[in-house]
């Protein structure tokens, strides 16, 4: 099983206080003879509806050396577990947890505006010193 991500008790503890409850840590993806881990797997009962919404949640720091390489792998990961996702478990929702200030230093930027324009992945935007979410950007 890989190594937890410095944020991600930060991201479960913002997830439980914005109504999610935990129901994976970690999420474990078996496909053939290879087994892979979301960060968490999590779910929130929509009241008006009634029905329950799914999420799995990979988390990323971005502290490497460079901003752009963390988003060429994170990407790549995001890829991989959502085409995964997708087959094993569709009604899932797959995000992308990042920090406030990865959101401004990239997302703010061209090369952010250009994958959401292009809605390449999902994201949960969190502040890591007040353990809340800050934004969804789905």
């Amino acid at each position: 099983m890989p190594a937890k991500d410095i944020y991600h008790d930060c991201v479960k503890n913002a997830l439980i206080k914005d109504g999610w409850n935990i129901t994976h840590d970690p999420f474990k993806l078996e496909i053939g003879k290879k087994d892979l881990y979301i960060d968490l797997g999590a779910t929130q009962l929509l009241a008006a509806t009634k029905t329950e919404q799914k999420i799995a949640v990979e988390i990323k720091s971005f502290i490497g050396r460079s901003d752009v390489d963390d988003l060429e792998k994170a990407l790549g990961q995001y890829v991989l577990y959502f085409d995964i996702l997708e087959e094993l478990e569709p009604k899932r929702i797959l995000y992308l947890a990042i920090r406030l200030t990865t959101f401004e230093d990239l997302f703010e930027e061209p090369i952010g505006y250009i994958l959401l324009k292009k809605q390449r992945l999902k994201l949960i935007v969190f502040e890591p010193n007040k353990e809340e979410i800050v934004k969804w950007i789905p």
